[in-house]
């Protein structure tokens, strides 16, 4: 200000540009100088790792002891420690290397979601376990719940001979039940411990802090512990990983179990470990080992509406109205000839009003039997093939399934409701969707969770062709049932085993 105070306004104009052309940066001190890697090359033979993980803070300790094969990945890694602790892997997680859970020195190799966010670290399925634990006493950070806080500690302390035929991972021994999800951290775990075992010397003590803690209206047993049964850990473990020896380097998606393309993309897609174990298991449970088989005259009662179709546009073509519509004489014979009239009301005389037409012919034109041209509505060159070749129709419109959309939200829901069909899955195929869609990160436009409702639209395109093969039960006009036919399992299953094709 000084300097300045004698200098003309003009002449302060002509010297600041070169003032501010002079100018250093300011120093970006909210940016973290990310530390030295702490990995270390890859083992060249396959051993086996004796760890023991403790939960940070708990007395007496809650601990699991593992044996795991030394290539595995740390995203395999955090889906282990979450079936050996009991946790729904409902939050976000984190590895770390170096001599504290946090700090300038330690490395830390991150979740999916913190990639997406940005932040500072290597992704998960990048680092083996090999890299990170090398000799006993070796240790590494992972937590789990940055809001509760749950601070594990993995600590080699054997490096074993790896048998060709044993397990990836097995749990060996451990001590305590694991804590309940959500229910606040350490303190409020031993609290829960002892309010909900009348043995514990501070059982009393403890029920009465319960109640100051979380309110009269909570009971302990809303938050009862995971129980320790090493015998369900391990029966899951062996459901979860492959037992064959893989290439040392080998990628994560490479160690998944085999499945068709779209099925292993849509596993590696899933982000939660809750998530990945139930499409597994229903993939699983659809036997997609076995072979699809389906006999002519199946064959030809499940596309006799596509037939129909096809055979109907015929060799000429159909010409379409002004708007892109069929014109009303197709479309009452379609209501007519298919008996369509039980599942719509309306003249069904104009297709833009006669939804099961209208799907019926959209549906055949995204899976290749249809185009428009030029105002003319043809059959395709494949199309001339098949019409009268029901059981070659029937495989063409399962290796279409489910239908092509550039939205990939719709693409995986309907992956999903065909396996939880082939699987004859109990429950309704529309909750499963719902969950294993979130599992991925989709949620609804305002940023709720996804209903059975809305993974229903999702899954809609796939579910109208599976209903018009007669694959599906029919329970009305406001919500179709989503519980096959038999001859809707052996569809499904061919979908899933042959998708996509064309």
């Amino acid at each position: 200000m000084a300097a300045m105070s004698g200098l003309t306004r003009g002449q302060i104009e002509a010297v600041l540009p070169s003032l501010l052309a002079a100018r250093a940066p300011l120093p970006r001190i909210f940016e973290a100088t990310p530390p030295p890697s702490r990995r270390l090359p890859r083992r060249t033979d396959v051993v086996t790792y004796r760890v023991r993980i403790d939960l940070k803070g708990t007395r007496p300790p809650l601990w699991r002891r593992l044996e795991l094969t030394s290539d595995l990945f740390l995203d395999q890694v955090h889906e282990i420690i979450q079936i050996a602790f009991g946790w729904a892997d409902s939050h976000l997680h984190q590895f770390g290397s170096g001599p504290a859970h946090y700090g300038p020195e330690t490395e830390h190799y991150l979740c999916p979601f913190q990639v997406e966010d940005g932040e500072m670290g290597v992704p998960e399925e990048d680092v083996r376990l090999d890299e990170v634990l090398v000799d006993a006493g070796d240790r590494l950070f992972y937590d789990y719940d940055f809001g509760d806080g749950w601070e594990h500690v993995i600590k080699l302390e054997a490096v074993l001979p790896r048998r060709d035929s044993g397990p990836r991972a097995i749990c060996v021994a451990g001590r305590r039940d694991g804590p309940a999800e959500d229910c606040g951290g350490i303190y409020a775990y031993e609290l829960i411990s002892a309010a909900t075992d009348p043995g514990n010397p501070d059982h009393a003590d403890a029920v009465a802090e319960f109640d100051r803690f979380y309110g009269e209206s909570a009971a302990p047993e809303s938050m009862r512990t995971t129980p320790f049964d090493i015998n369900e850990i391990n029966e899951t473990l062996a459901g979860h990983l492959p037992l064959d020896k893989h290439d040392s380097a080998s990628t994560n998606t490479a160690q998944e179990r085999k499945f068709p393309q779209p099925l292993d993309e849509l596993v590696h897609a899933v982000r939660t470990t809750a998530g990945k174990r139930e499409l597994r298991q229903l993939i699983g449970d659809a036997r997609l080992d076995q072979p699809a088989l389906v006999d002519a005259e199946t064959a030809a009662r499940m596309v006799h509406p596509y037939a129909w179709l096809l055979n109907r546009v015929g060799d000429d073509g159909i010409m379409l109205t002004r708007a892109g519509y069929l014109p009303p004489v197709h479309v009452e014979a379609a209501m007519t000839e298919l008996s369509l009239g039980e599942e719509w009301i309306g003249k069904g005389n104009r297709e833009n009003q006669t939804l099961p037409v209208l799907h019926l012919r959209k549906s055949a034109t995204s899976m290749g039997l249809l185009r428009k041209r030029r105002g003319m509505l043809t059959l395709t060159s494949r199309a001339r093939g098949l019409r009268d070749d029901p059981v070659a129709l029937w495989w063409h419109l399962a290796e279409r399934m489910p239908p092509r959309s550039p939205d990939p939200c719709e693409s995986q829901a309907g992956l999903i409701l065909l396996a939880a069909l082939a699987a004859q899955a109990a429950e309704d195929p529309d909750l499963t969707t719902a969950r294993l869609l979130s599992a991925i990160g989709w949620v609804n436009g305002d940023g709720t969770e996804l209903t059975e409702l809305t993974a229903g639209h999702a899954s809609w395109d796939t579910r109208i062709v599976l209903r018009r093969l007669g694959a599906l039960t029919d329970a009305g006009h406001l919500r179709p049932a989503a519980k096959p036919t038999a001859e809707g399992v052996t569809f499904a299953r061919a979908a899933l085993r042959t998708w996509p094709q064309g």
